[in-house]
């Protein structure tokens, strides 16, 4: 199996790209989205793991999902985020995304998305959505009805465009926390 890890935060795609190495992968890891696309159709891979956040001026994840499906449509492609809410999963998902995970996603967690299988059902008790996640999901709902603009968001949203600015600024709350 081989797969595309494009992701900016070095430290995070070194440790992801071992561990899926230590599984038998062959991986193709970069930093940049143009890269992503050079490698897909240089290798046509099975799959790729799509950072959402890019660095400054590469663009998103979200962006990539198209391009790299017109590549190699049999890939299966998998967006793996630090800043998970539900208005982006449903946006990867229309875009042709196969799966969507939040970081940190373990190496089985991510295995078992690029495969197709169902992710593992916990056992725990399911607690309700903290309202700090609640709001960060109606932000990122605004975003992308806005089209990614701020102020038309704040817009939305009845809110200064500076305050907007300030929560989006901030790590988006995990479940549970």
């Amino acid at each position: 199996m081989r797969g595309i890890v494009l992701d900016d935060d070095e430290s995070y795609r070194r440790v992801l790209s071992r561990a899926l190495e230590r599984r038998g992968i062959t991986v193709y890891a970069t930093a940049e989205a143009a890269a992503a696309l050079r490698l897909a159709r240089l290798h046509a891979p099975d799959f790729a793991l799509l950072d959402l956040r890019l660095a400054d001026g590469d663009g998103t994840g979200l962006e990539l999902i198209a391009p790299l499906r017109e590549a190699v449509p049999a890939m299966r492609i998998v967006l793996v985020t630090g800043y998970a809410s539900v208005a982006t999963a449903v946006e990867a998902i229309k875009r042709g995304a196969d799966d969507y995970l939040p970081k940190p996603a373990s190496a089985e967690a991510i295995l078992r998305a690029v495969r197709g299988e169902a992710a593992i059902e916990s056992s725990e008790p399911v607690a309700m959505t903290p309202l700090a996640r609640i709001e960060w999901e109606h932000i990122q709902q605004a975003m992308v009805e806005s089209g990614g603009n701020v102020s038309a968001a704040a817009r939305l949203l009845g809110m200064h465009r500076r305050s907007l600015q300030r929560k989006l600024a901030k790590r988006p709350p995990r479940e549970g926390h």
